[in-house]
């Protein structure tokens, strides 16, 4: 079975879908969807990708010569806001591959990103990560996101010699910026090792933020990242982290990624995001809901990590995610 990927080179996921992909069975063929990890490029991306028309034309058409000479039973296009491609671009890729199974997951929010409705219509099954899109789009199919092995094995050490009592490893959005700096301060004489790491694709978007946004124009230019924090490290983080803390962006109802891989791990987690108590894996003992905040009587912080049956938590691995979406 020949799959296409297209999707953003987004921390280590690419290569994790990628390696699961090719245990089942796939032979992949892996293209980002934006013309380069560039700085400027990823800014103009995210203010306004026109800025930049040719060059992705220019990209795409390098994609095409790949396209064009192969047969593949499945495109896979994951979308977030970093698509460059454009509606007819999508279209020349299903001209092409008329064969082929076309299967969309939307991890950004139809709210953030409205651009993906265009392009549906492509697609032969759409799922999304948010329910809300779901009320919206009743063709979309929900479904959660996903935790990777790694964290499957650091849920099996089960280590309890903490280096830090909580992290946060994500983008800096506005919103997420502000409640993780709120939960940060009110939990240092409870939870006082933190391990926080903002990340900005780009210095430049993050003076872009800076004026746009109010959460951040306080913020400092050297309290943020700018390249990725690395797989191992990223590993030893969570390995070493007694608690995960999460915030949803603003216009966001379906759960991060980070919320599914602190279930891999078998971590606790602090959310901002309520819809988390729908969900079939929430304990209160591992799960608290940050609404402004701490009450430290909450069972959170009173009673050790409750184990979830196998049956739930083996539901939101990557394989199940995958098999889901292209065995369906």
């Amino acid at each position: 079975m020949k799959l296409l990927l297209i999707m953003p080179k987004f921390f280590d996921y690419p290569e994790i879908i990628v390696n699961e992909l090719n245990e089942m069975g796939y032979e992949v063929d892996f293209f980002d969807d934006r013309p380069s990890t560039n700085a400027w490029i990823k800014a103009a991306i995210r203010i306004n990708k026109n800025l930049i028309g040719t060059y992705i034309k220019k990209y795409f058409e390098s994609v095409m010569k790949t396209v064009r000479n192969k047969k593949y039973d499945v495109v896979f296009l994951i979308s977030g806001q970093s698509l460059s491609f454009s509606e007819s671009m999508i279209n020349e890729i299903k001209l092409c591959q008329k064969d082929a199974k076309f299967v969309l997951y939307q991890w950004d929010s139809q709210t953030n990103f409205p651009y993906i409705k265009q392009v549906q219509k492509y697609f032969d099954k759409c799922y999304s990560f948010d329910r809300r899109d779901i009320e919206e789009t009743p063709s979309l199919k929900f479904l959660p996101l996903f935790y990777s092995r790694k964290y499957e094995e650091i849920g099996k050490r089960n280590n309890t010699n903490f280096k830090y009592d909580f992290c946060f490893v994500g983008t800096a959005h506005p919103k997420k910026y502000k409640f993780i700096k709120m939960m940060s301060e009110q939990l240092k004489s409870v939870y006082p090792n933190q391990f926080i790491y903002f990340f900005f694709p780009s210095p430049i978007v993050y003076f872009y933020r800076k004026i746009m946004n109010n959460e951040l124009r306080k913020a400092k230019y050297n309290e943020f990242h700018y390249v990725p924090l690395k797989g191992k490290d990223m590993n030893d983080v969570y390995e070493t982290s007694r608690c995960v803390l999460d915030s949803a962006q603003d216009g966001q109802l379906g759960l991060t990624i980070r919320v599914l891989e602190a279930l891999g791990a078998k971590k606790k987690l602090i959310t901002t995001n309520e819809d988390v108590i729908n969900y079939d894996f929430y304990k209160p003992e591992n799960i608290y809901v940050y609404e402004g905040k701490i009450d430290l009587e909450n069972v959170f912080f009173t009673h050790e990590y409750k184990e979830v049956s196998k049956e739930v938590y083996e539901k939101y691995s990557l394989r199940s995610w995958l098999k889901e979406i292209l065995e369906d």
